[in-house]
């Protein structure tokens, strides 16, 4: 992995987890950096769908799910950040519940 692609990715994984919070309302923990690392997150969980997709069912996704920014998917990272949101924030406000 070059610098660039770092670079691009933490741009995108912040961009993405943005994203994710106007699609689910959430307050996001830890804020920035609670952000940084839901996006990063994301990226590679949508990177590992995309990936897994491919070789193992050998399905080819749509042109537009594979848009992409140096190598970064930008749709699948958005549903990454998404999922993984909803993910954190549920077992947040689980844990508070059980008190």
């Amino acid at each position: 992995m070059t610098m660039t692609r770092l670079l691009v990715q933490i741009v995108i994984a912040v961009m993405c987890a943005g994203v994710a919070t106007l699609l689910l309302p959430r307050k996001i923990p830890g804020k920035a950096l609670g952000l940084l690392v839901i996006g990063l997150a994301g990226v590679w969980l949508g990177e590992w769908v995309i990936h897994l997709l491919q070789t193992q069912y050998n399905l080819t996704p749509p042109e537009i799910v594979l848009w992409s920014i140096q190598g970064v998917p930008i749709l699948p990272a958005i549903a990454g950040s998404a999922i993984i949101l909803y993910i954190v924030t549920a077992f947040i406000s689980w844990g508070r519940y059980g008190r």
